[in-house]
Formats: structure tokens, C-alpha cells, sequence
């Protein structure tokens, strides 16, 4: 049957789900007893059971997936929680090499450039205003030396991989890509036209605002990100690193904006709320390339 806390000191001992172990709940399965928080309640005849229950069978008649674990954003959980992550950075490692097989001319193809001559490459005008905008995406897999691409995918392995569990993998995937394309729109808009940029930050800026925005929602010591983020920041604006603070800048604010729809959308309406937060940073991202395209040509 269910149970609560009969007094103040129970209070401040309740069980913690047996999925989700970071949720304190006072809410237990009338089959196996065990503590289940309100995610993973199912209605039963009396009282609440558990999906594990309810697979076995408990004769609710609830659809299949109601018994799915879902992560805190109401993702599916997944055998492995960081395959996604792992997928990115087998990406960018293989398009490095890629480009230390076949030169800067496979790189000067790629990059996010706005509109300048390039050598090498004809004698027409390249970049994104002269309608190549795949180099908004591309960029975001291109890196300029070891250095550059192994801090990124470092990051992205720390920063990604917990954020990938946090989320689910779709919800993850569309973060990073919402925060990389929102970081190379305010490139765009933003830098030089003849200033070529790449790299995965502004993505990995994204997370770092997405797990920034989860951590206050489970109210997480956050002084380690804020350090980590304010070093990375300073590094961005320095004058002796040659990086483009419009990326990483885009890339924050793109993913703090998703993370929170992400972590705080009501669950009645969850993915709807989710999935329309990033069309409209998109949107946002398209009106500024658009714009800036306008003011090139």
C-alpha cells in the first residue's frame, strides 16, 4: 500500500526510488514494495506499482510504454547512456584525419566562412552567403590542430556524457546540434565575412549551459562549472588565442535557453514544449543568418 511519513524525522530519511536514485519519495509498489517516485507511478486498482511490475504483468491495461524508464527530461533511458556522445566524438576524430590526409583545400571547403576569395578554390566568391550554408554545419566538425580538437573532445566526453544520460539521446542530439547551429548563426552575423571559423565549441558551449541549468534543478554544488566555464571564457576573450568568442557566445546562450525547456517543461505537455523551444532558437538562428546574408550580398 502506499505509505508517507508519519513525522519529521522519517521526513528526512525517505527512501529513494530504485530507478532514480537521485529522488527521495515516500511512495512505495503495492506488489514488491519497493520505493517508486511519482515518474514511475502506475495506477493500479489499489494504489500505485511499479513498471517492472506492470511488465510482468499486473493486469492494468496501461499501453507498453508506460513501464518505459524514462531520464529526467522524459527521454527513453538507454543501455548505454553515452553511445551518442561516443558517436560525436568518433565523428570529429575521423573528419580530423580526413583533413590531415587531404590538406587545407578539404578544410577551406568545410569551414564556416561568410564571403571572401578563396585560394585554391576557383575564382569565385565561397561561403555561406553565396547559398553554401551546409559550412553552418559542417564547421561544427572541423578543427585546426590537435590541441584544438583534443580539449573539444574532451569536454565533450566529461561534459556530454552525463548531460546524455541526463536527457536521453534525442533530446541530447537536438541540444547539441540547436547550440552548435545557434554559435555559427552569430559567427555568421557577427564576424568577419572573410574570417574563416571552426570547431566544435559553440556546441560544447551548449552543454556546458544545459548542464549548468540542470544542476541548479537538482541543486547541485555548482562551483566547479561556474570555475570551469568562467576559465573557458576567459580564454575566449583573450587577445592571444585566435578563437571566435561569437561560437562559443551563441553556442551558451543557445543551450541554456534549450537546457531549461529541456529540464523545466510540465510533463503533460513536455516534448511539445521541448521540441518548439529549439524550432524557435532555430528560427532565431535563420533570421540572423538571413539578415546577414541580406547585408553581403
Amino acid at each position: 500500500m502506499d505509505q508517507v511519513p508519519s513525522s519529521p524525522q522519517e521526513a528526512q530519511s525517505l527512501p529513494t526510488c530504485y530507478r532514480h536514485p537521485d529522488r527521495e519519495t515516500g511512495i512505495r509498489c503495492t506488489r514488491c514494495e519497493r520505493p517508486i517516485c511519482p515518474e514511475c507511478m502506475v495506477s493500479a486498482s489499489v494504489g500505485f506499482q511499479c513498471p517492472d511490475c506492470v511488465r510482468n504483468g499486473s493486469g492494468t491495461g496501461h499501453a507498453p510504454s508506460a513501464s518505459q524508464p524514462r531520464t529526467l527530461a522524459g527521454g527513453t533511458v538507454s543501455a548505454d547512456p553515452r553511445l551518442v556522445t561516443k558517436i560525436l566524438i568518433g565523428a570529429n576524430l575521423l573528419l580530423y584525419l580526413v583533413q590531415k590526409a587531404l590538406g587545407d583545400r578539404f578544410t577551406d571547403r568545410l569551414d564556416l566562412i561568410g564571403r571572401a576569395w578563396v585560394p585554391g578554390l576557383g575564382t569565385s566568391l565561397q561561403g555561406v552567403a553565396e547559398g553554401q550554408w551546409y559550412r553552418l554545419v559542417t564547421s561544427m566538425f572541423l578543427h585546426s590542430g590537435v590541441t584544438h580538437i583534443l580539449f573539444n573532445m574532451l569536454s565533450l566526453w566529461w561534459i556530454g556524457g552525463p548531460l546524455e544520460a541526463a536527457l536521453g539521446r534525442a533530446r541530447y542530439l537536438t541540444l547539441y546540434f540547436v547550440s552548435g547551429l545557434a554559435g555559427s548563426a552569430l559567427t555568421y552575423l557577427l564576424a568577419a565575412p572573410n574570417q574563416p571559423s571552426l570547431g566544435a565549441s559553440g556546441a560544447i558551449f551548449g552543454l556546458f549551459g544545459a548542464t549548468a541549468v540542470l544542476m541548479r534543478h537538482l541543486k547541485y554544488d555548482m562551483r566547479p562549472l561556474v570555475i570551469l566555464l568562467v576559465i573557458n571564457l576567459i580564454f575566449t576573450f583573450s587577445p592571444y588565442f585566435n578563437i571566435s568568442w561569437q561560437a562559443h557566445v551563441g553556442g551558451l546562450v543557445g543551450g541554456v535557453v534549450v537546457g531549461y525547456a529541456m529540464v523545466h517543461a510540465p510533463r503533460k505537455r513536455r516534448s511539445l514544449i521541448q521540441f518548439g523551444v529549439c524550432a524557435l532558437v532555430l528560427a532565431a538562428g535563420l533570421i540572423m543568418i538571413v539578415a546577414r546574408t541580406a547585408q553581403l550580398t
